[in-house]
């Protein structure tokens, strides 16, 4: 701690001293003591900032381990393929689906059933009387004409706003407009079946009559030897996992269904498991060594960091054998010297493509490869309350609360000494001002007495 001196000249001057600037001096030097504290406060930080990158890294690496040990994730993934997009495509294969092939074949497509009308001239005549509409084997409901749906648009209203499972619609062209009832219902079980006293244009005199465009019935199709069917041309259930779209008929023409395990999904899900993990080897490597400034990283030699390189060293070399596979190097998998690792996809494709009940084992079974490297991510992440990063970031934090508080009180005290110190110095500089004014009243006074006029200040 250095020194602070009064600077005010010759004491008779009357010139005094800068009280603000001297305070100051005094305040900068009581707070050099903080400056171990705030140093230590910066280190932490430091390490702070190094511990949250590698718990957001390892937070990755867990998300793309999920991947693949979650039994709805990358190795439960499907692909299909139809032989004939003409006849039938595939839109979903779900984790359930199992691989193989299908044979499929087409006889009939599901149809909705529809009724029109007779062509009314002029949409805006007035209607009478009365609808009666029955969708398959349902309840029949009447819709009768009124004051407010007496037209073809008011009336198609009045049968939607019913909600007996139509849709109305006025259909024009040149030769008119028609009311257009289509079930809400595919297949068979759709049916539509109208009855009642029928409709009549009041305007003409004209009864309308209805005309089937489209009789209700189910797809027909044979899935493997088994004839099934379906309201609608959307399958699902016929193959486990599997839905497929009807496109057309075609009963001579069999299709087949291939059903097969995503590699691709699997082999990218691997190369972001490797590629995370790099990540986070990278981090505790960088803070191994000295920065670009010649100085040790914030982490150097923290204990923390071999820990967790010993936990993930580990994790790749534990967990139960499942089937053929029994190590990650079996698929493709490889470690290097400087502890990355590294992908060999076509390893990992013939991997899958002859033991693919055996990978999944390897990455999902209890005990497993996959399992074991889950709950050792979950023993060193930054997760509460127990994980390695996150205590020490707590300890860290702990620490850093301290030394503020520290700071804090150390303030407090040099904010008091400085009020006093203002207080004081003010007191001493207005002295030193009054100084000439009362040598000067000391002379006035011995010259008369003495006669003798001493010179002023």
């Amino acid at each position: 701690m250095g020194s602070v001196g009064l600077n005010f000249g010759s004491a008779t001057s009357g010139a005094g001293f800068d009280v603000t600037s001297t305070v100051a001096a005094i305040v900068n030097n009581l707070q050099v003591v903080e400056n171990p504290w705030k140093s230590e406060i910066a280190a932490l930080q430091a390490k702070d900032a190094a511990f949250t990158k590698i718990g957001t890294d390892l937070s990755t690496l867990t998300t793309n381990l999920q991947a693949l040990t979650d039994f709805q994730g990358a190795l439960s993934a499907k692909q299909g393929s139809s032989s004939n997009t003409n006849i039938l495509t595939l839109t979903n294969a779900t984790a359930t689906a199992t691989a193989g092939s299908h044979t499929i074949t087409v006889s009939q497509l599901a149809q909705t059933s529809s009724e029109y009308s007779g062509v009314v001239a002029n949409a805006s005549d007035t209607l009478s009387g009365s609808l009666t509409i029955q969708v398959g084997s349902g309840t029949a409901q009447t819709i009768t004409v009124g004051s407010s749906s007496n037209t073809l648009a008011t009336f198609a209203a009045a049968i939607n706003a019913a909600g007996i499972g139509v849709a109305a619609n006025v259909i024009t062209d040149s030769t008119g407009s028609r009311l257009s009832l289509v079930s809400g219902t595919s297949g068979a079980g759709g049916q539509l079946t109208l009855s009642g006293t029928g409709l009549t244009d009041a305007t003409t005199s004209a009864a309308i009559g209805f005309t089937v465009g489209q009789s209700g019935q189910d797809a027909s199709f044979n899935v493997d030897g088994i004839a099934l069917t379906s309201a609608g041309n959307t399958v699902t259930g016929a193959i486990p996992g599997v839905t497929f779209q009807l496109l057309s008929s075609s009963p001579g023409t069999p299709v087949q269904v291939q059903i097969a395990n995503d590699n691709t999904a699997v082999e990218t899900a691997v190369q972001s498991f490797a590629t995370s993990y790099n990540t986070v080897v990278a981090d505790i490597a960088a803070q191994e060594q000295n920065g670009a400034n010649g100085q040790p990283q914030p982490l150097f030699g923290d204990t923390t960091l071999a820990e967790l390189q010993q936990s993930l060293a580990s994790a790749l070399n534990s967990g139960a054998p499942s089937g053929g596979i029994g190590s990650m190097s079996q698929l493709g998998l490889s470690a290097n010297q400087d502890g990355t690792l590294t992908l060999n996809t076509s390893t990992l494709d013939g991997a899958l493509n002859a033991n693919y009940g055996d990978v999944v084992g390897f990455l999902q079974n209890s005990g497993s490869f996959g399992q074991n490297f889950a709950s050792v991510l979950n023993q060193v992440d930054n997760q509460a309350p127990d994980g390695t990063v996150y205590l020490a970031l707590q300890q860290d934090s702990q620490q850093e609360t301290a030394l503020n508080a520290d700071i804090t009180s150390q303030n407090l005290l040099i904010s008091q000494q400085q009020a006093t110190l203002t207080t004081e110095l003010n007191a001493a500089n207005t002295t030193l001002t009054e100084i000439p004014a009362q040598l000067n009243e000391v002379s006035q006074i011995y010259s008369a007495i003495s006669g003798y006029v001493a010179p002023r200040f």
